[in-house]
């Protein structure tokens, strides 16, 4: 990578003139700059041989590892001051892996024997710390894209950034990575009444610990992992949680006769239909865990690994929560129909009072906000004109890992000697 600044005197610089020395794609890369560029502009602008990638989560360090394993240089744009900048920031304390570690390794290094079956949040992260030393991976920080845009006329991506102290910075580079995932933002459901709500309202995001929550009444909304989780935790701490059920929702037990739900399905479905693997998970679940139904928990009309292929919603693993149901220490609400001053109105009438109320909805992605021509990157890992994404699967870091090394294979196959191939 080399850095060029708009002006030196009097003479504009092309700031790609070294990129098509290299290649040979000096008329391209000249088409892929503006030329009525003004002498005085102080943006700076840095051509990069390898991929731009979008973002230091496990996904962006992933592309980035098996691309150097290759000898394939990239420049990783992360936004945050570090990386994974979700699992330090958003995440709450007590937050362990919800499936074993050696699912959720990333390529070309594993967990250290000595981490726990569920590696913890702190020890996920140290984990991610370790690999980016280990291939010498150093982001670009403080660096928010805020537009990626595919010039036709030279075949180029341009990637326009932001810095923390409001600078701007422009990448160009044959290849794209975006490796955002989905769970860039906060996703906020609109409920009436919101704003006339006394107590706090806050996202799971800024949830860390349900201590000062102790002694009141929370209703968390939302019935997925997190919702389950931060209901336990505000149990553990004495505080009195209530849980929010819209719509179906399926709790398999975390393991199944020593083995790990998540890998005793995955080895059912090399040999069943995913329909008959549905059954199987469903009969053990009921005759460990009971009628989940009975304690407002109702399944939905489709199995949960047809579901979780289908729509990407992942089945609850219980840790505990499901005990805390049935003993009513967590009381099960239907939708809210709106907010009041002091609780909150159900869809079947019942009017609760409440002190606060955690927002357990989920993360989306946040691709339309700088990728222009309104790709989705769902469920899938290569594109047209040389776009990638990573993390997109819906199959969690295991698909992280597996969408990373089929990037790094095809790119791979156009790198030559170290140098781009257009």
């Amino acid at each position: 990578m080399r850095i060029w600044n708009g002006s030196y005197g009097s003479e504009l610089l092309d700031p790609l003139i070294h990129l098509a020395n290299q290649v040979g794609i000096e008329e391209r890369i000249d088409q892929a700059i503006n030329v009525n560029l003004s002498v005085n502009e102080a943006n700076q602008w840095i051509a990069v041989p390898g991929p731009v990638i979008v973002g230091a989560g496990p996904s962006g360090l992933a592309v980035a590892a098996c691309l150097k394993e290759k000898g394939i240089p990239s420049v990783i744009l992360e936004r945050s001051h570090f990386i994974a900048s979700l699992w330090q920031l958003k995440t709450y304390d007590r937050l362990h892996l919800h499936i074993p570690k050696h699912f959720c390794q990333l390529p070309l290094m594993p967990f250290p024997e000595s981490f726990p079956t569920y590696p913890s949040r702190a020890q996920f992260v140290r984990y991610l710390e370790a690999y980016a030393r280990r291939f010498n991976i150093r982001p670009v920080f403080n660096s928010t894209v805020v537009s990626a845009e595919f010039d036709p006329r030279s075949e180029l991506w341009r990637v326009h950034t932001v810095g923390s102290d409001g600078s701007l910075t422009k990448y160009v580079s044959r290849w794209l990575v975006g490796a955002t995932g989905v769970n860039a933002e906060e996703s906020v459901p609109g409920i009436g009444g919101m704003d006339e709500f006394k107590g706090p309202v806050i996202h799971t995001s800024s949830y860390k610990c349900g201590e000062i929550f102790q002694g009141q009444r929370v209703l968390v909304i939302g019935c997925g992992n997190s919702g389950m989780e931060v209901c336990l935790d505000l149990c553990n701490h004495n505080a009195r949680p209530s849980m929010v059920v819209r719509e179906g929702v399926h709790v398999l037990p975390r393991e199944i006769l020593g083995w790990s739900t998540f890998g005793l399905s995955s080895w059912l479905l090399k040999f069943l239909p995913v329909r008959v693997a549905d059954r199987f998970l469903l009969c053990i679940s009921r005759l460990m865990l009971g009628n989940t139904e009975l304690h407002g928990l109702k399944r939905p009309k489709l199995g949960p690994l047809e579901l979780k292929s289908l729509s990407g919603k992942t089945p609850v693993l219980d840790v505990g929560a499901l005990a805390r149901i049935k003993s009513g220490d967590i009381q099960i609400f239907p939708a809210v129909k709106r907010l009041t001053a002091h609780g909150a109105e159900f869809v079947d009438g019942r009017l609760e009072s409440f002190d606060a109320i955690i927002l357990a909805t989920g993360y989306r992605s946040n691709l339309h906000t700088w990728l222009k021509g309104g790709r989705e990157l769902s469920k899938g890992w290569k594109w047209e004109r040389g776009l990638y994404s990573a993390g997109f699967s819906m199959q969690g870091l295991m698909g992280t890992s597996v969408d990373a090394q089929k990037i790094a294979d095809d790119i791979g196959r156009c790198w030559v000697h170290g140098f781009s191939v257009l």
